[in-house]
């Protein structure tokens, strides 16, 4: 697809949450893109009355180039009246709809990336649908075997081994194929998707200490150890396993594109807080160009005017920057 500027799918996620919000905030951005968002244009009109905000909802089938003022939006209807703030499991199915389309548009090539705002994963399990997460949810249904989580922001990028285990289950399933195949895939898409020819990536232990030589645990030797010898003879400039007390403070001294953590608790609350509620949330992996807000549905802040916009600029940002570096026919 050749075009002048990129086009991005933007799914409104949960409609009782703040993602309506968020996609309504746009409009008072000037964005190097065309954007669609894919939700309920009345729970979007709706959302902009509470707000107080005039925007222009255009409908038209052929995408614009977003402008102050206006949002062009794929009408996808809920089922169920929406009220900010309420949750009601009867729209859990529109939720996965949108997600369903933009998927079907990147895979087609019709979107150059999507972008994502929150669902809550409970309502959607409460309604019947088995659903992790984002980031499980694109790797099944594109066919994809092997994601990886990242985030990105407060100059960091850190990447999970694992996503949404329970904290019992972790020390199982990190392998040495697991761990391979992620390191593979991180490494892969930095050089692919962000135009760095060597990434240096910082890799955690799982123990305290990363082990302390296997007097708090052997997953280190047995495991971690082995497999980035391996990796490192193939070419991947990798340090670790390191102490994940210590591992963030050594990045000040020793810099790195990446950083590989264990488990989900891990590394993202040292990238939150870094980030200020700025952070974006990327999947690796998949053959299209997924981001992300870093933060959840807010129920509380829906419909408030108190909602922040940062994280969502933000990934609307990487996303464009990383069309430009995979050059998927962006000539920005």
């Amino acid at each position: 697809m050749a075009a002048t500027l990129p086009v991005i799918a933007l799914t409104a996620g949960e409609p009782a949450g703040v993602g309506p919000d968020l996609c309504i905030a746009l409009a008072q951005h000037a964005l190097p893109c065309h954007l669609t968002v894919l939700g309920d244009a009345d729970v979007l009109r709706a959302r902009a009355a509470q707000l107080g905000v005039e925007v222009e909802l255009v409908t038209d089938d052929a995408i614009p180039p977003h402008r102050p003022g206006a949002l062009h939006v794929r009408h996808i209807p809920v089922a169920a009246p929406v009220t900010p703030g309420t949750l009601d499991p009867g729209n859990s199915a529109h939720v996965l709809a949108l997600l369903d389309v933009a998927l079907e548009g990147c895979m087609r090539g019709a979107y150059h990336a999507m972008v994502t705002a929150p669902v809550h994963k409970g309502v959607i399990n409460d309604a019947g649908f088995a659903f992790t997460g984002h980031t499980e949810y694109l790797a099944d249904h594109s066919g994809t075997p092997r994601v990886v989580m990242m985030l990105a922001g407060g100059g960091l990028r850190v990447a999970l081994a694992t996503t949404h285990l329970p904290l019992r289950e972790v020390a199982d399933a990190i392998t040495p194929a697991l761990l391979a195949e992620v390191l593979r895939i991180l490494d892969a898409d930095l050089r692919d998707k962000f135009g760095i020819a060597r990434p240096r990536i910082l890799v955690a232990g799982l123990n305290p200490h990363a082990g302390e030589s296997g007097h708090l645990g052997r997953e280190e030797i047995d495991v971690i150890e082995p497999t980035l010898a391996r990796l490192r003879d193939a070419g991947m400039d990798l340090v670790g396993p390191l102490p994940a007390d210590t591992l963030f403070s050594r990045i000040r001294v020793e810099p790195c594109d990446a950083v590989l953590t264990m488990y989900h608790d891990q590394g993202l609350p040292v990238l939150k807080y870094a980030s200020f509620g700025a952070g974006v949330n990327v999947t690796l992996g998949l053959p299209f160009i997924r981001t992300s807000v870093d933060h959840g549905t807010a129920l509380d802040l829906a419909g408030s005017g108190r909602a922040e916009t940062g994280s969502l600029l933000t990934a609307i940002e990487v996303a464009i920057e990383m069309i430009r570096r995979k050059g998927s026919g962006f000539r920005g």
